[in-house]
């Protein structure tokens, strides 16, 4: 037979002879040189077959061919063929390569595993070896290595495999203790029967008709009469339930807290009876909120200039009779709706608002403290959608003269449709009720559409009943519009700080404009450190009851108050007593021209206007800014390093950091002497946390009588006067222990109130 014809596989002498051995495929060394791909194939099969160890087969292998290419290069001396042999089975000779053999292939296959008949030729040389055995072991080579790829391969396969089906009965595990919010069952409809899921919607139809015939009842009673008996059963364990988790708090959340009101220390740990009712006045709440935020006439009544919209109460209650019960006697209603356009990402807004702490810094002028007291669920699919949590916050005015709002509610988030959130708190005093509760919360909350650009499209619904008895007259007509809570509010400071969050990640910032700071670091770690003391002077302004005001003197609406704190072991605050005094007093002038006078370092002792010297704690100095980085729009908003050369050698020169912000709804000015020294490494990008402040400042407001703008901040010149609260915060006494003394306390008096004369005396000249 002629060399390199396929022998059919029926007709092949085994491979195995009787003692183990493995032959060739014939006695003729031309037909076992032309079948070198069979005998490859032929062995790949007996390792996947007859399951022969690697070691024998690598010894199989090493025979069969060093007894081949011994036979044809050494047996067949006198080139007899085939025909001439005997047919009778010989013993074979066997011959194994040597070691260095072995060893010079082995590096050459590594440089090249497919040598020509040139490098077979040359290494065979060299080896003292036939070039067919040199052939025949590369192949042979080749064959091993695929074969040990491929087990390898398989390994891999395999093991992922075995990840996936653990990943996937997870994911069954999960979907199977999954509930359906509207009708209880599970989650999959294919999981019961049609019949069933039909009579868990029926159910859930029932529960609320009976919900809108308890709240009929309660109007009448005074309380709910039902308490769902049937729903009060244990709910099947949910993957995404956690337990309690007190951010902030201390254990048990009853006992004396620092700063606790009266309504946070009433409240107590939920039951699991209680766990349905609330989960379901979230689902409630949300379908009104996405309700309100979306109806027009006849729910929502344009104003008389149309920049508001106007609850319209008794279709109100006729679209939606549910609610959280009658509306308590005393108890005025504070209902707005806001939409703007800011610029951030939905998703990364929907997180702002589920994360309590980014939440209380980004409206920390709004909200002075607040706290997550259990989290129902986190959510699914990795993100906020489903979230449940049951929050407590304390909602102020940077003002001593209005009482702070303290809520008790609870907050869900839902995913509509895609780009299309919703948020929605609302009370629960109804299972909890106290006294001193003086707030509800009706849903309220945001709806968040997906806008081109990374912008997003806010709907803010804001829907209190509140106690306001306790209001300062001075206020009385900014509370009772609406604007000092209201929606508009809300929106407004969430625009400004969706500005400031992206001055603060911005890359290509300009340098040609002389003292703009272009270090990303510096820029960083100013602007951190600016938020943290605008929060410090919030909670040091407001009527929180985290403090305790003193009134000094009794002239009416000017009177000072003041209130101390002991600062230890806080890195933010220079240790000992800190004696904080703030007034607040009306001016007949517009919001916008007290901000621009207060913000103007100028203004702050003007060598050649001393009416407008305003800033005592300069001490007669020159006012120079040295560095700035604008976080808004608004060229109002800025954050300022100012530095006083004083006007006395002997004294060194103060710095000063300084921010100002204004929106349609308020103003600030705030600032703090800070350390030279400090300052150099900050803003070389050095952690702001460890540096000392006691900011001091102003907050302006509208004072609700005009109607530019929606009652907001004005164009210069428009109608309207303004609420000014001046606010100091100084350190007495370097130590914490030491007692308080009534010389510091007419000190501060006394600033406060030259401070509030030269700020008159300045508008004045302004006017002339």
């Amino acid at each position: 037979m002629p060399a390199g014809v396929m022998v059919p596989a029926r007709n092949m002498p085994s491979m195995i002879g009787t003692n183990g051995n493995v032959s060739g495929f014939g006695s003729s060394s031309g037909l076992t040189l032309g079948q070198p791909n069979m005998m490859e194939d032929q062995l790949h099969h007996l390792d996947m077959t007859q399951n022969i160890s690697e070691s024998d087969l690598a010894r199989i292998r090493d025979h069969e061919f060093d007894s081949t290419n011994t036979k044809s290069g050494s047996d067949n001396h006198d080139g007899a063929s085939g025909d001439d042999q005997d047919p009778r089975p010989k013993k074979k000779r066997y011959h194994r390569h040597t070691q260095r053999q072995i060893q010079e292939m082995e590096a050459f296959f590594k440089e090249c595993p497919h040598p020509d008949d040139k490098q077979r030729k040359e290494l065979s040389r060299e080896l003292g070896l036939e070039p067919l055995q040199i052939k025949f072991w590369f192949q042979n080579k080749r064959t091993q290595m695929k074969t040990q790829h491929e087990r390898h391969e398989n390994s891999q396969l395999r093991a992922e495999n075995d990840k996936l089906r653990a990943d996937n009965m997870t994911y069954r595990e999960a979907l199977s203790n999954a509930s359906c919010p509207s009708c209880g069952g599970p989650t999959a409809i294919g999981e019961m029967s049609f019949d069933e899921h039909q009579l868990r919607l029926e159910n859930a139809r029932l529960r609320e008709e009976i919900d809108r015939i308890s709240a009929i009842a309660a109007k009448y009673v005074g309380k709910p009469v039902v308490n769902y008996p049937l729903l009060s059963a244990p709910m099947p364990p949910h993957p995404l339930e956690l337990g309690v988790g007190n951010f902030g708090a201390q254990p048990g959340m009853g006992g004396e807290m620092y700063g606790a009101g009266d309504l946070l220390r009433s409240i107590g740990a939920h039951s699991e009876a209680d766990k349905p009712m609330i989960i379901e006045l979230a689902v409630a709440a949300m379908e009104e909120l996405v309700r309100m935020a979306q109806m027009g006439e006849p729910l929502w009544m344009s104003s008389l200039d149309g920049t508001n919209a106007i609850l319209n109460e008794e279709e109100y209650i006729r679209i939606f009779p549910r609610g959280i019960g009658p509306k308590p006697i005393s108890f005025k209603c504070e209902a707005s709706r806001e939409t703007a356009v800011v610029i951030t990402n939905h998703i990364n807004l929907v997180e702002y608002l589920m994360d309590v702490n980014q939440w209380s810094t980004i409206f920390s002028g709004i909200v002075s403290r607040a706290m997550t007291l259990e989290v129902l669920s986190t959510g699914v699919a990795g993100n906020c959608n489903g979230a449940l949590q049951v929050m407590t916050a304390e909602f102020q005015l940077p003002t001593p003269l209005v009482p702070t709002r303290e809520s008790y509610y609870v907050r869900y988030c839902k995913q509509h449709a895609a780009g299309t959130w919703a948020v929605v708190d609302v009370s629960l005093d109804n299972l909890r009720p106290s006294p001193a509760a003086s707030c509800r919360r009706r849903p309220s909350g945001c709806l968040i559409q997906e806008m081109p650009n990374g912008y997003s499209k806010v709907t803010w619904v804001e829907h209190v009943e509140v106690d306001d008895r306790g209001v300062h007259n001075l206020y009385k007509q900014l509370v009772s519009s609406g604007h000092a809570f209201g929606a508009k509010r809300w929106v407004a400071t969430l625009d400004r700080q969706c500005e400031r969050l992206a001055s603060a990640m911005a890359t290509n910032i300009p340098s040609g404009d002389i003292g703009v700071i272009t270090n990303p670091e510096g820029r960083k770690s100013m602007l951190k450190l600016a938020e943290r003391m605008a929060i410090s002077f919030f909670g040091g302004v407001s009527a929180s009851t985290a403090h305790t005001w003193t009134t000094l003197s009794g002239t009416g609406a000017d009177d000072v108050r003041v209130t101390t704190r002991k600062s230890v072991d806080d890195p933010g605050r220079p240790p000992g007593i800190v004696l904080s005094a703030a007034t607040s007093f009306w001016l007949p002038v517009p919001p916008k021209r007290v901000f621009d006078l207060l913000r103007d370092e100028n203004s702050r002792n003007e060598p050649h206007y001393s009416c407008l010297q305003w800033d005592i704690l300069s001490n007669g100095g020159v006012v120079q800014e040295m560095a700035h980085i604008a976080n808004g729009r608004d060229t109002g908003n800025c954050v300022s390093l100012l530095r006083v050369n004083s006007a006395n050698s002997s004294q060194s020169n103060m710095l000063i950091l300084q921010e100002s912000c204004t929106d349609q709804t308020a103003s600030f000015v705030i600032y703090a002497p800070v350390d030279t020294v400090a300052m150099n490494v900050l803003l070389n990008g050095g952690d702001p946390d460890y540096m000392a402040l006691l900011p001091s400042g102003f907050a302006i407001l509208p004072d609700g009588t005009t109607t530019t703008h929606g009652g907001g901040i004005g164009e210069l010149g428009s109608a309207g006067g303004s609420l000014l609260t001046v606010a100091f915060q100084i350190l007495v006494d370097s130590v914490p222990t030491a007692k308080l003394s009534l010389g510091s306390v007419a000190t501060v008096n006394n600033l406060i109130a030259c401070t509030v004369e030269r700020i008159k005396v300045a508008l004045s000249c302004e006017s002339i």
